[in-house]
């Protein structure tokens, strides 16, 4: 099926009970467009979010409709959930998001536009983050992480400018997943040695659907006539230092992330892991066998905080 291009950027999203459409929540505002926009470097800096100057202002952007994997254990529920998702190791999914902080870079390295209604976007920064579209010369950014194998087709979505249905852009993304997954780049196939190939060639993508090459979004808007609204002071905290690091374990207690076996590690492999002592360990033995690390939380004395700051160590 072929759908018309329409200028905006975006990422998308197809796990649908993930999704929320902000379409109606914003449907009063107004799409703010920011030209000559500028990537500023930031340790906090990722795939699908990252700080941004609009002259002497600075702002924090979300991606709307894509993920990219986290490129450190700071989260680690999500970042387990991401490598599922790819059918990677946590070590390899991190390997793919330093990739996508890596290919966004490269990609803002030149002056860039943002399509945002100032919708909160939450996030780990004391500054205000916001959904944003971005169009870089190559074309919309979330869509080249996707077809690149960079990003997921996931998260939160919003009607687009100038398209009527959101799931036009979300069934494309979905195309361009697909694309990439067959052609094992980036993350689908990191497991064969593929992270390196075009993904990190960062080819440009001219052509998104078929015999459909991409219109350039200030002539999509010229033509839908928006209003363009005046920028909102941002929030006077900015974070600019880096996020703060996770406490490292004892040299002896290191281990490797996502190295160990739920069903087959042996009590001293259980208790390099920070957090499992020997009770631990023994519990986590007499409740074999787990269908998956998951089912960790079932063991007794695993809450919560500690699932956390374990699961990661896991397969």
């Amino acid at each position: 099926m072929r759908f018309a291009r329409t200028a905006f950027l975006v990422g998308a999203a197809f796990l649908w009970p993930a999704i929320v459409d902000f379409g109606a929540r914003d449907g009063s505002k107004d799409w703010i467009v920011l030209e000559n926009c500028r990537l500023i470097a930031n340790p906090a800096n990722d795939g699908d979010s990252f700080h941004v100057s609009v002259g002497e202002k600075e702002y924090l952007f979300r991606l709307y409709l894509v993920d990219a994997p986290e490129t450190d254990a700071m989260t680690p529920t999500r970042l387990v959930e991401q490598a599922k998702y790819f059918a990677i190791t946590v070590p390899q999914a991190i390997e793919v998001g330093q990739a996508a902080k890596e290919f966004t870079r490269k990609k803002l390295s030149q002056p860039f536009m943002v399509f945002t209604r100032m919708s909160e976007a939450m996030g780990r920064s004391k500054m205000e983050r916001f959904y944003a579209f971005v169009q870089t010369k190559d074309g919309d950014l979330g869509e080249q992480l996707v077809r690149n194998g960079l990003a997921r087709n996931y998260g939160f979505r919003a009607v687009p400018p100038g398209i009527k249905n959101s799931r036009l852009e979300v069934e494309k993304l979905q195309q361009f997943e697909d694309q990439a997954s067959q052609e094992k780049i980036g993350g689908w196939g990191v497991n064969i040695g593929r992270l390196d190939m075009r993904a990190q060639k960062l080819a440009p993508f001219s052509v998104f659907v078929a015999g459909t090459k991409a219109r350039p979004r200030a002539t999509l808007l010229a033509n839908s006539s928006p209003r363009i609204s005046p920028m909102p002071t941002p929030s006077s905290s900015i974070a600019t230092s880096s996020p703060v690091e996770a406490k490292k374990p004892h040299a002896k207690e290191k281990i490797e992330l996502g190295r160990i076996d739920i069903n087959t590690a042996t009590e001293k492999e259980l208790k390099m892991i920070p957090g499992i002592g020997p009770v631990m360990a023994a519990r986590i033995i007499a409740a074999r066998p787990f269908r998956s690390a998951d089912d960790l939380k079932k063991v007794s004395g695993i809450g919560d905080k500690k699932y956390v700051r374990i699961r990661p160590y896991f397969q």
